[in-house]
This record gives structure tokens, sequence and C-alpha cells, in this order.
């Protein structure tokens, strides 16, 4: 089991930007999918974004593509979450989490403890 660990969160205006971290202990996040999800108070936790192992396959959900990234650095054992023109709507605490290659995507597990994103209007 991989423990992950996210960082980076605050609380910006409209427009301004954040960079997640999602870091690993106990185990490499080499050989694992890294996902992002976010839960806003009273809605339930959605999928965000994605990245497969090399780094050069991402997935996002349509209402952040064009405004997040997502990237590995896997020498630091790290993913991120870079979150540009950021909108009240993408407030929420934000979550990563890993899963096989290959898995679906209900099978993400090892969840963080979440990082707390507020934008204001």
């Amino acid at each position: 089991q991989v423990q992950l660990v996210e960082s980076g969160g605050g609380s910006v205006q409209a427009g301004g930007s954040l960079r997640l971290s999602c870091a690993a202990s106990g185990r490499t996040l080499n050989n694992f999918v890294i996902g992002w999800f976010r839960q806003a108070p009273g809605k339930e936790r959605e999928y965000v974004a994605a990245i497969d192992l090399t780094g050069r396959n991402t997935d996002y959900t349509d209402s952040v593509k064009g405004r997040f990234t997502i990237s590995r650095h896997n020498a630091k054992n790290t993913v991120y979450l870079q979150m540009n023109n950021l909108k009240p709507e993408d407030t929420a605490v934000y979550y990563c989490a890993a899963k096989r290659p290959g898995a679906e995507r209900a099978d993400f597990g090892s969840w963080g403890q979440g990082t707390q994103v507020t934008v204001s209007s």
C-alpha cells in the first residue's frame, strides 16, 4: 500500500493559480496511475484528472480542461496538479489516489487526507 500526502492548497481569488502536490511515502509512485479528485461541501467526490506511469498520457474532466495540468516527477516520487484560472466552483477538498495500470477508476485507493482549495469571487 502506498501512502499519499497532499499539499499546496490555499485561498485565492478567481483567476488565480495554485499547484497541488501529491507525495508518496513507503513505496514508489512509479508503479501507479495517480488521480486527483475533489469534494465540495454537500456534494459527492468527483474525478478531476489522472496521469499514467510514464507521465505521457493524461486525462481530465471537462470542467478543468485547459485550466488544470497534471504532471509527475518520478524521481521526486511526486505528482502535481497545476491549477490556473481558478473559479469559485473549483472550491473543494482535493485528494490524490493511486491505482494499478489497467484497473478501473473505481479502484483508486490509498487516499490522502486532502488539501483545501478555496476560490473567492
